[in-house]
């Protein structure tokens, strides 16, 4: 299988401290069929040869743009200066909607671990670019972290007018 072309990604899918190896599998092969880039932030919780992780993506991984850091203060060194891209954080508990977000290509869209989130003090100084997606039973605390981004990134790419006649 061909290694992914070398080109700008629709959307940058960040996953920051993600726990789960089925969900980061999913979205690697969400990140494949969209073209989009898929950014793995540590520490993780699984290895990436782990067999879930690799069962959830199937024979995609070679399509898939992925990058790893050991953590957020070395994604953060060589993302900070992205001068043309927005950073869209997402949390269960922001005040506005993924659907108030003004969506770009090359926008990158962070998302925390699966029982943690991002963190109330990460997301302090980011609230103006935080939003959550509606839940409408009380009772439920969050959504599963690949529907997550399936939502996200499909708004986002159909916002950007980037889905054809798909």
């Amino acid at each position: 299988m061909a290694a992914p072309a070398h080109r700008d990604p629709p959307f940058h899918i960040v996953l920051v401290r993600p726990e789960i190896p089925q969900n980061s599998g999913s979205i690697g092969r969400l990140a494949a069929a969209t073209g989009a880039r898929l950014h793995l932030v540590g520490p993780l919780g699984f290895s990436l040869a782990d067999r879930y992780l690799k069962r959830a993506g199937l024979d995609y991984w070679p399509y898939v743009d992925l990058r790893v850091y050991a953590d957020w203060t070395e994604f953060d060194a060589i993302h900070q200066t992205e001068a043309a891209a927005n950073f869209r954080y997402y949390s269960a508990r922001a005040r506005r909607t993924y659907l108030a977000a003004d969506y770009r290509p090359g926008d990158f869209l962070v998302f925390g671990g699966e029982t943690k989130g991002l963190g109330a003090e990460f997301l302090a100084s980011r609230t103006d670019s935080t939003y959550r997606i509606p839940i409408f039973e009380p009772r439920v605390r969050s959504l599963n972290l690949a529907n997550a981004v399936s939502i996200v990134l499909y708004e986002a790419l159909r916002r950007a007018d980037l889905l054809g006649d798909a």
